[in-house]
C-alpha cells in the first residue's frame, strides 16, 4: 500500500475504537501498530541500499556474481564493491543491472 502514513492514537470507550477501527478497515486503511520499519531491522539499508538489492535480486535470479558480471559486462570485483558499499552506483550500471535482475534501475540509485 502506497501513501503517507500519519500516526493517529484516540482515547475512549474500547468498544468504539474497536468500531473505529473497523471503520477504517472498511475505508482501506490498515492499522500498522504491530510493524516495524525496516530500517530497525535491517539498518545496513540505511547505508548500502543499492548493494542489498543488487544482492537480492542476484538471489532472486538464482545468479553469482560471475554469472552476473557476464550478464552485464561490470567487472565481478566492481559488483562485490557495489554489493558491500564500497562502490556508488551510477545510472548506467543501475540499468545494466535492472535489465539483468527485471527490476526497475532506481531500486539501485
Amino acid at each position: 500500500m502506497k501513501g503517507r502514513t500519519v500516526e493517529v492514537r484516540f482515547a475512549g470507550e474500547p468498544a468504539k475504537i474497536r468500531e473505529l477501527k473497523l471503520y477504517a478497515k472498511k475505508l482501506g486503511l490498515r492499522d500498522t501498530t504491530e510493524t516495524v520499519p525496516l530500517e530497525q531491522v535491517m539498518p545496513e539499508m540505511l547505508a548500502n541500499n543499492g548493494g542489498i538489492c543488487i544482492r537480492g535480486g542476484r538471489t532472486k535470479e538464482g545468479l553469482t556474481q560471475v554469472e552476473l558480471s557476464k550478464l552485464t559486462g561490470i567487472p565481478q570485483r566492481h559488483l562485490s564493491e557495489m554489493e558491500n558499499g564500497k562502490r556508488s552506483i551510477g545510472r548506467e550500471t543501475a540499468k545494466k543491472l535492472a535489465e539483468a535482475l527485471n527490476v526497475d534501475y532506481r531500486v539501485f540509485l
